[in-house]
């Protein structure tokens, strides 16, 4: 019996959303290791990456797309706005709802690190081949895709 017990596995290490939060959090910190050499925390990264494309969002989505609590977004969007990284404007149909863009400073930084993430992507996806790397991006969207729908709104309402 002792036997058996020592070469059973932990049930963490083959659960799969603890595996998936052991790897995000393994990949992430060695990334943002380089984001916080370039005196960015972390959320100003994902503020910025958001913002990348020069598309304007609304505080909402974009807390939703960093994972922030609104309030604690707007007290960093306060600090990014005073550094001249972003802007913030008012929806031109809805005034109750602010709109977040990126600043021409905000973008060069932004094209530097979006550049830097591609290239720490390309290191952890290297050893397993593109094809596989591929494939496994594919699966996590459609997980992350169907379980979004399943926890949207009214989704248990069918």
């Amino acid at each position: 019996m002792a036997a058996k017990a020592a070469n059973a596995v932990p049930f963490l290490a083959d659960y799969l959303p603890a595996m998936l939060g052991q790897a995000s959090a393994l990949i992430s910190s060695e990334f943002h290791a380089e984001v916080r050499a370039r005196g960015f925390t972390v959320a100003e990264w994902r503020v910025l990456a958001c913002l990348a494309t020069g598309l304007q969002i609304s505080i909402g989505d974009l807390a939703e797309a960093t994972l922030s609590k609104q309030p604690t977004l707007t007290r960093q969007l306060d600090r990014m706005e005073a550094s001249g990284y972003i802007g913030r404007t008012q929806h031109p149909v809805d005034g109750r709802v602010t709109l977040v863009h990126i600043s021409a400073k905000g973008k060069r930084i932004a094209k530097r690190l979006v550049e830097l993430s591609h290239a720490h992507e390309k290191r952890v996806l290297e050893p397993f081949g593109m094809d596989r790397a591929d494939d496994l991006k594919r699966m996590l969207r459609q997980l992350i895709d169907f379980h979004q729908s399943r926890s949207a709104p009214g989704a248990d309402e069918a």
